[in-house]
């Protein structure tokens, strides 16, 4: 399917919404220098609006040998014992937070109390109390907070998806359904020739299993495409694994969430398997079929509408693209003084129904 003009400027331009160039670009500095944090760095290096200024890790010659790649003063490395001394530099506009789940509340709240606008990774926090800490912090500091989801960014299935639904060529949405999982391995990243084993499966570290991670696409993608707030759950969690793996958190959980048009969703999510990552959507006119849907290139999805032929819609943009566009977005809203898309309120919701989903499951979030 050939793109649209719209789909055309986005894609040549590299943002929904394109500052004019003001000739300052925003300093980010990484927290945390894993495989995440690895990502957004390599992406803002392809940026228009950003460069990476400074680095906070507990591993000084790690950060060194980043810091020579990124053209990174020594001085501009940091520890996590003298984290709250970025105060003092004004290179420093915000910080990429790609920490450990239950780290993020922690250093969100000394980035803002520091006087920097913070990019959050997703999932925002491991509680709703933690989360309305962060949004508060940084409001008290008057600094901005957005959280790091890819989707709303993504210029060309998600949001041809979000047309079709909201411009009724699909008729009214009856179900839909989708599913992100993956076969996790227990092991981590050697360091200095020491194991860490993952941390997404340490439910200290995580506060959850595969729904904190990768079961959350469905939950706010479904969100989003819809424009409503799920107003009924059930969910149900399940260990198969009994060799200890997942002591402490889900292997597999599936829930169901009713908006309140009528439309229902189901969702599953593991970390037992290779599972998608897809949605479907049904509408009394038509369907969607995306897949994958939330990998971080070669998006697809299917259109079927009556009377018409089906449609093949496919992002060609190329990874790191999705993390140039949030790095970039996050620029514009602090150097327009504008609110991101996706503001710690938009993480906090997702975290009030995956608590109330783990609630209704009979495990603690």
């Amino acid at each position: 399917m050939k793109l649209t003009r719209r789909e055309f400027t986005v894609l040549t331009t590299g943002s929904l919404a394109l500052a004019q160039d003001s000739g300052r670009k925003i300093g980010y500095c990484a927290v945390g220098l894993g495989r995440i944090s690895g990502i957004f760095m390599s992406a803002v290096k392809l940026s228009s609006q950003a460069r990476i200024v400074a680095l906070v890790s507990g591993y000084r010659e790690k950060a060194e040998r980043i810091a020579e790649d990124y053209g990174i003063a020594a001085k501009n490395i940091y520890s996590y014992d003298n984290f709250d001394s970025i105060s003092d530099n004004s290179e420093i506009d915000a910080v990429y937070i790609g920490l450990p789940n239950s780290m993020h509340s922690e250093y969100t709240i000394r980035a803002a109390r520091a006087g920097k606008h913070v990019l959050c990774e997703k999932p925002m926090a491991v509680s709703v109390a933690d989360c309305q800490s962060m949004i508060d912090a940084c409001r008290k500091a008057n600094k901005k907070l957005m959280i790091g989801y890819r989707i709303q960014y993504e210029p060309v299935v998600h949001a041809r998806a979000l047309e079709l639904i909201h411009g009724g060529q699909l008729g009214a949405v009856q179900t839909l359904e989708g599913a992100y999982g993956f076969n996790i391995s227990p092991r981590g990243a050697t360091i200095k020739g020491v194991n860490r084993p993952e941390f997404r499966i340490n439910a200290a570290l995580a506060g959850g299993g595969p729904m904190m991670d990768v079961g959350i696409y469905a939950l706010n993608t479904f969100r989003y495409l819809m424009g409503e707030e799920p107003a009924e759950l059930t969910s149900s969690t399940s260990v198969i694994d009994k060799g200890g793996r997942f002591n402490g958190i889900e292997e597999n959980m599936v829930w169901t969430m009713k908006f309140a048009s009528g439309a229902v969703a189901s969702c599953a999510t593991t970390y037992g398997a290779s599972l998608g990552p897809y949605f479907r959507i049904v509408g009394s006119k038509g369907t969607l079929q995306s897949e994958p849907s939330w990998n971080y290139d070669g998006l697809r999805m299917t259109v079927r509408v009556q009377g018409q032929p089906p449609a093949e819609i496919t992002n060609p943009e190329r990874h790191p693209a999705q993390f140039v566009r949030e790095a970039d977005h996050f620029a514009e809203c602090i150097l327009q003084n504008r609110e991101p898309k996706t503001p710690g309120e938009e993480g906090m919701r997702d975290m009030k129904y995956i608590a109330e989903l783990y609630r209704l499951a009979g495990r603690k979030a």
